[in-house]
């Protein structure tokens, strides 16, 4: 079992030519030439990748950024002790960041969108989880390294370490003279950076890489105080924004388990919530629809708190009245009245030409029905109104046409004019035996 294990686990095995890495890892860290090209460009991508809020745009950015060679030759460099090339790594890696800052800021600078995305936002307050991803992710892209066959872990491991994002959220943070954004995103850059130069140094610890040249146990001894502080400086902070992160999601939380289990289960309609969360005190604001609490309840209501965790928070509850009711219900029309949901000009024309249709045409089959029982001998009618023009003047007539057998005495029909025009309110009218 203890060789299966070890065979299992084995790292040496596939690796390749120790001589052969290195000799690639040295190629890999200067940012001259090309290399500073590709490096510009994709500070670029990224920058625009961001500004528009586009995760794919920042992904490309990403895999052909070539930020990880100086990185990962600072990691061998400490491992094998060799300082000059540390002292090269670190220096090429001084102009790739101050380079990504220049070309950052001056897009950040030129754009005319200043609006902070949630891409650029999710940059800027570094956690634990930023190392433990910096840590692994650089594990795993320096072991594909030291590989005879590399594999496809590397493109990945440029988008899980995410160098690019943070350094182009401090150059718009420099552009906008948002100073918070800045520095929180460089200390995420520096996490990435620092991290994944110690997972390289401990895979060259661990494939047992030949030192240079001799270092007595002092040097090693700082070498090693070195890292240790490093991590150190490092984890202290990222630890304390894990812990704040932690305890922000815990109060939101709690807060929706408090507003479903003494409100909304009780069937109370909420129209406004707001939560401000504070590590010395919280603050809850609640609206509802129709329920008024008096300050009695809100006591009460604050006291129940605790039992929820939300020691250190109050809760608010706006009175509700008729004003306030009227208020929101205007405030909905107002909105509905500037929504998209307006008659086209078409719908228009139409409901006028049913209204003017309506107007000019009469139920001839509820007339006639009445017209029967008055006058029993009338067959059929027809009834329309028609314009008579003469002149400079358009008269509108209402012509009442009708067959009788037989036919209706003058008695009756003046009885029938006076009917009709009562009935069919028309002023000018006419009525006409077929």
């Amino acid at each position: 079992m203890t060789n299966f294990n070890t065979e299992l686990f084995n790292l040496h095995k596939g690796e390749e030519d120790k001589e052969k890495t290195l000799n690639t890892v040295r190629n890999n860290i200067s940012f001259t030439g090309s290399n500073l090209w590709i490096l510009a460009g994709a500070i670029i991508v990224a920058s625009v990748g961001l500004n528009v809020n586009s995760t794919a745009v920042i992904i490309g950015a990403m895999l052909i950024s070539p930020l990880m060679g100086p990185i990962v030759g600072s990691g061998f460099a400490l491992g094998i002790f060799d300082f000059d090339l540390l002292k090269k790594s670190l220096l090429n890696l001084l102009i790739a960041t101050i380079v990504g800052l220049i070309a950052s800021t001056i897009y950040f600078y030129l754009s005319p969108f200043k609006e902070i995305q949630s891409e650029l936002l999710s940059r800027t307050s570094p956690n634990i989880y930023d190392v433990l991803i910096a840590f692994f992710g650089g594990l795993v892209g320096v072991i594909a390294i030291t590989r005879v066959e590399k594999g496809n872990p590397i493109p990945g491991v440029a988008i899980a370490t995410a160098l690019m994002p943070p350094l182009c959220t401090a150059g718009f943070g420099l552009a906008t003279g948002n100073l918070k954004f800045f520095f929180g995103a460089l200390f995420l850059y520096s996490i990435n950076c620092v991290f994944i130069c110690i997972s390289t140094y401990s895979i060259v610890k661990y494939l047992k890489y030949p030192a240079k040249k001799e270092v007595d146990s002092l040097h090693q001894k700082r070498v090693k105080y070195g890292v240790t502080a490093i991590i150190i400086l490092m984890l202290v902070p990222s630890a304390y924004f894990a812990f704040s992160l932690y305890k922000q999601q815990k109060f939101k939380q709690s807060v929706k388990t408090f507003i479903e289990k003494e409100f909304i289960e009780k069937g109370n309609t909420i129209v406004y919530k707001k939560t401000i969360y504070s590590k010395a005190s919280s603050n809850i604001e609640l609206a509802f629809l129709n329920r008024s609490f008096s300050e009695n309840e809100i006591k009460l209501l604050n006291e129940e708190l605790k039992k929820y965790g939300l020691e250190n928070t109050k809760l608010t509850i706006k009175k509700n009245s008729t004003d306030n009711i009227n208020t929101l219900r205007n405030d909905i029309f107002n909105e509905v009245a500037k929504s998209d949901i307006v008659i086209d000009e078409k719908d228009k024309q139409i409901e006028a030409l049913k209204n003017e249709i309506a107007k000019n045409t009469f139920n001839d089959k509820e007339i006639f029905e009445e017209v029967k029982i008055i006058f029993p001998t009338i067959q059929s009618i027809s009834i329309a109104k028609h314009n008579t023009t003469s002149n400079d003047t358009t008269l509108i007539k209402t012509v009442f046409l009708y067959q009788a057998n037989p036919k209706l005495e003058e008695s009756e029909k003046t009885k029938l004019y006076n009917w009709l025009q009562k009935r069919l309110a028309a002023s000018n009218f006419e009525v006409i035996n077929q």
